[in-house]
């Protein structure tokens, strides 16, 4: 992915305090958002009314494409901070990984103001590709979709019959892997046409809906529900192409600042690659009034343990001395 791996790789030290920074800053980060997910990702699988709901199974998939997105992106980031050279066959993999999870998350964002809008048009007669015993046919080629992309993108490349896979060691960032002219273009190209058919997706979904609210005749309420939810999805859209904005802020600050392009990539990262992912999925989850009655609930019964045995170890000690 053009975002996650272009991190320089000057830094000269591992042990530098720079990098000891910028590790001690994301780890924690990536640590808090991975809780996080992993409670709705139990409460998705907990409770049937989610397992029922074709809205909660794609926003799951969401959950998973962007944990497996920030996961790989993170680990990339801890190898380029440390320098670590390995063969160009393991890095692929973890290329490849990035780049098709950057695209599924727009994709599945589409997929749910779709979900939002059949579902206020055919409240009553559900087409059967979006009831919830079948929408995993959709979200399957959807992740089918986004893995097409990287392939034809590192197929295309200009490959080196001097290069081992095996034997060729390189510090893994996508511009060892993806560094033809065409591959640049096509990987431009591609990402362009996805954002701009998702946002006409969610435009048309969006302007459908009100004016089909005149028409039908239900709950206002719901209506009004589905219409935030579709522009929510739009800001969704918006913070993931915030990682477009990365080349321009990246002149910016090297016409402006004098900070290093090693602390200009980090910055670049942190802000428009990491806190992106993180907030999309946690304001449509802290939303919904559902899933946050059960995050409460959650919350609240693993406090709820966790004070008996404080409790008793507090009196253990107190014994003891």
């Amino acid at each position: 992915m053009q975002n996650l791996t272009e991190l320089p790789v000057n830094v000269t030290s591992p042990k530098n305090l720079s990098v000891t920074i910028k590790v001690c800053v994301v780890i924690p980060f990536f640590c808090i958002f991975l809780c996080c997910i992993v409670v709705m990702l139990y409460i998705f699988a907990s409770h049937r009314q989610f397992l029922d709901s074709s809205r909660y199974i794609l926003f799951a998939s969401m959950l998973i494409s962007d944990t497996v997105q920030l996961l790989f992106s993170v680990l990339l980031f801890l190898l380029v901070m440390g320098q670590v050279n390995f063969a160009l066959a393991y890095c692929f993999p973890l290329l490849f990984l990035c780049t098709a999870t950057f695209q599924n998350t727009p994709l599945i964002l589409a997929t749910m103001s779709l979900e939002r809008y059949v579902a206020i048009i055919y409240p009553l007669q559900c087409p059967p590709a979006w009831r919830s015993d079948r929408i995993w046919i959709i979200i399957l080629s959807l992740w089918l979709l986004s893995c097409i992309f990287p392939i034809i993108e590192y197929s295309i490349g200009q490959h080196n019959p001097a290069v081992n896979m095996f034997s060729t060691s390189v510090v893994c960032t996508h511009v060892a892997v993806n560094a033809s002219p065409k591959q640049t273009l096509f990987k431009t190209v591609v990402n362009i046409l996805c954002f701009a058919a998702v946002a006409i997706i969610i435009l048309f979904t969006y302007v459908r809906i009100l004016l089909e609210t005149r028409k039908l005749r239900q709950d206002r309420t719901s209506v009004s529900k589905a219409m935030n939810t579709v522009l929510l999805h739009g800001f969704q859209l918006l913070l993931c192409m915030l990682a477009f904005t990365i080349p321009i802020t990246e002149r910016l600050l090297v016409l402006s600042t004098n900070w290093l392009i090693g602390d200009i990539s980090f910055f670049n990262y942190f802000c428009f690659v990491l806190i992106p992912r993180f907030l999309s999925p946690l304001i449509y989850g802290l939303r919904d009034q559902s899933l946050r009655r059960h995050i409460g609930k959650t919350f609240l019964c693993c406090s709820n343990r966790i004070k008996p045995s404080v409790r008793s170890l507090m009196q253990n000690n107190l014994f003891v001395t």
